[in-house]
């Protein structure tokens, strides 16, 4: 079964990603695990380009709309602290707070989603 393979590839290196929750709501079904994991990676120029842009354009509604749009995506791949992290970023750009802040929230989001990305390439190699 995937999930064991998982688990044991987990506690060999540290993960930005986990499956659980995607195994969890496919049955484990590798080719509904990949469809998932294929509209993931869809959305991430739409996710990179548009927090970019937003924050360089200083359209700080589109930044939080985009940063909440990218929350559920992240989530469903268990990056549960930064689906957290992108929660705050919303919530700061919906109250104008702490803007100086806003560049470390993308630029962490641009990092953690490039090693996802990688990681989750090889795991839909593997189903």
């Amino acid at each position: 079964m995937y999930r064991n393979y998982l688990t044991i590839q987990t506690m060999a290196q540290t993960r930005y990603t986990n499956l659980d929750y995607l195994i969890e709501i496919t049955g484990g079904e590798s080719e509904i695990m990949k469809e998932f994991i294929q509209m993931f990676f869809d959305q991430l120029p739409e996710f990179r380009d548009g927090m970019t842009r937003f924050l360089n354009e200083k359209k700080w509604k589109e930044l939080g709309e985009l940063a909440h749009k990218a929350k559920s995506s992240v989530m469903t791949f268990g990056m549960n602290e930064l689906g957290y992290r992108l929660k705050e970023l919303q919530i700061k750009t919906q109250r104008l707070e702490d803007i100086e802040t806003y560049e470390e929230h993308v630029q962490e989001f641009l990092e953690i989603i490039t090693q996802a990305e990688v990681e989750l390439k090889g795991d839909i190699s593997r189903l």
